[in-house]
């Protein structure tokens, strides 16, 4: 994180006057926040509360991948979006959104999609990672690269009505000595092509992307502002048609119990 972000200015600390009285956060954890950077993989479903979140969070710098455009059926789930710009880029049309939500936020919009040329460059460009994709192809890469690059990933998925969500940080170790697992660890390989069907063909809860997402962003803040437990070595699981919670605790090659 840079260390030349400017003080608060008086109008940001009666924006974030409901962070800046928590103690656990205050002032020097406000600061933290403007300074940070965090890059979102995706402007979708996840990608959108991640970005509203951490937007009115007051996160500084907020990059953001996606190379697709925004279309109707997207608008369903993906609120970041509007339906007097569909047709635009997804990530035109979130820097709007964002810009309306807080000024103080500067955007940074790539418009492309991530491969292996060019995952390391912009990994290493920003202090944290958020994995909002849709693909396995993309969260095998991007949890590579994180490992490679010492960035904390923050990596969730969804299913029909049905969503996970985990924090990694497999170059460090974690209070008891031991390392903390990698995202092979969790899941030693992709499942075999067409065997985990695609949000156009199962469908999706509209409403499930913004209860995963909005985890995403409270993991994002913790990591900032040092606050609570993340959910290193933990996936957190989330089945919407039961309102149940669940999480299994997961180590460095092996996996345990729901606890």
């Amino acid at each position: 994180m840079s260390e030349q972000t400017p003080p608060l200015s008086s109008a940001e600390i009666e924006r974030y006057a409901r962070h800046i009285i928590l103690g656990e956060i205050g002032g020097p954890g406000q600061q933290k926040l403007k300074r940070a950077r965090v890059l979102v993989i995706g402007a979708g479903g996840l990608g959108a509360p991640v970005l509203q979140y951490l937007a009115a969070s007051g996160v500084g710098t907020l990059g953001i991948i996606d190379d697709d455009r925004v279309s109707l059926s997207n608008l369903q789930r993906q609120i970041i979006h509007s339906s007097d710009l569909v047709g635009s880029p997804k990530v035109e049309s979130a820097a709007r959104a964002i810009a309306a939500i807080n000024p103080h936020v500067t955007v940074e919009s790539h418009e492309l999609r991530l491969s292996a040329d060019n995952a390391a460059d912009l990994v290493r460009r920003y202090d944290i990672i958020v994995d909002g994709s849709d693909n396995f192809d993309t969260r095998y890469l991007l949890a590579d690269t994180c490992l490679a690059e010492r960035r904390p990933l923050v990596s969730a998925a969804l299913g029909r009505f049905d969503g996970s969500l985990t924090t990694l940080m497999p170059y460090a170790d974690g209070a008891d000595g031991a390392p903390n697992p990698t995202y092979r660890d969790l899941f030693p390989t992709p499942p075999p092509a067409g065997l985990v069907p695609a949000c156009a063909e199962a469908g999706v809860l509209g409403v499930l992307p913004g209860v995963i997402g909005s985890l995403q962003a409270a993991e994002v803040v913790k990591l900032i502002t040092g606050i609570g437990e993340p959910l290193i070595g933990r996936l957190l699981l989330y089945d919407a048609l039961t309102s149940r919670f669940e999480t299994i605790r997961y180590k460095a090659g092996k996996t345990n119990a729901a606890a």
